[in-house]
């Protein structure tokens, strides 16, 4: 089969299309036949190993110390149940799911071995393999934050980062939950913010949202980059601000900020759940949410996709085409 190898870590170019085995799959695993995969900007750090000081032995272990232990990347996929090992009964062949693949990774190839039991599910009729693809790591942390923060109905929301794949799910999830949001990210991402719904957008490299006079009851930070006082400064009293790519240093001035005073700092990594999954399915399926997909890559040209997403465009997000003869 064809898949996109990661001999070593560095830059979108040591990324390989490849012939490789094709999986088989164990008595309780069933095997999907990949036909989109995403580009998200984890999958740029895991490939160039451009991570927090603090969790970059923890992830060197978890993810290989020399190389990748698993070279075949990708954390998004969609496809269609082609076989199923013999102990598996909660899906079928045929069957059109959708999966997170977690510290496995392997989605950036023509076939993907799952245990029935980890985080997959079935895509919604409506929904497309490329939209279902996206759902998994914006929609789980989207969620999560936006639950985290106990968002309430009249509250003002601000998310930082807020056109890339989480931050599109917070935007949509935070108004769903009866917010007033404000959505922060590059001039050129904002067009898009309004048509999810966002109330108000601000372009970060013309105005310093900590700066100005509103005060916000929920600050998001999805991409870990605004100014930790300011930002506590900018918090409603009570109000809670919940740091998505957090530092060691902002963790230790979380603690104690959250100890000495009424406003809230919070850290904490999503999970990966089937129940979250299915949620979330259902919401975009029923136009509740929506799957902004910015622009479709074939396999062929990840190298491309790898360095727009790792340049900082994307909107939404952006989908591999994985190839099949059929």
């Amino acid at each position: 089969m064809k898949a996109i190898v990661c001999p070593r870590y560095g830059p979108p170019e040591v990324l390989q299309l490849r012939e490789v085995p094709k999986p088989k799959p164990k008595d309780d695993e069933i095997l999907i036949k990949v036909r989109a995969a995403t580009v998200t900007t984890g999958d740029c750090e895991i490939r160039s190993f451009r991570l927090a000081a603090w969790i970059w032995v923890p992830a060197r272990i978890a993810f290989g110390i020399t190389r990748p232990r698993q070279p075949i990347l990708g954390a998004e996929a969609a496809g269609d149940v082609v076989a199923r090992g013999g102990a598996v009964t909660n899906f079928a062949v045929g069957d059109r799911v959708f999966a997170t693949t977690g510290f496995g990774l392997g989605a950036y190839a023509q076939y993907k071995c799952m245990r029935a039991n980890a985080s997959v599910t079935r895509i919604p009729d409506g929904v497309s393999h490329a939209e279902a693809a996206g759902i998994p790591t914006g929609g789980l942390n989207g969620l999560h934050f936006v639950r985290k923060c106990d968002v309430r109905p009249g509250e003002h929301v601000l998310i930082n980062g807020a056109a890339g794949s989480i931050g599109m799910f917070a935007v949509q999830l935070a108004k769903h939950r009866g917010a007033e949001v404000t959505g922060v990210d590059r001039g050129d991402k904002l067009d898009m913010l309004r048509s999810i719904g966002a109330d108000h957008v601000i372009d970060y490299q013309r105005e310093d949202f900590t700066e100005g006079d509103t005060r916000y009851d929920v600050i998001i930070d999805v991409v870990g980059k605004s100014p930790f006082s300011g930002s506590v400064n900018a918090l409603t009293e009570g109000g809670r601000y919940l740091l998505g790519n957090p530092r060691g240093w902002q963790m230790l001035r979380g603690v104690w900020t959250s100890r000495t005073g009424s406003k809230k700092v919070l850290f904490q990594l999503a999970g990966d759940g089937v129940d979250d999954l299915n949620a979330l399915k259902e919401m975009v399926a029923a136009g509740t949410v929506k799957v902004v997909i910015d622009r479709t890559y074939p396999l062929e040209q990840i190298v491309e996709a790898h360095r727009y997403v790792e340049a900082g465009h994307k909107k939404g997000i952006v989908v591999i085409d994985i190839p099949h003869d059929d």
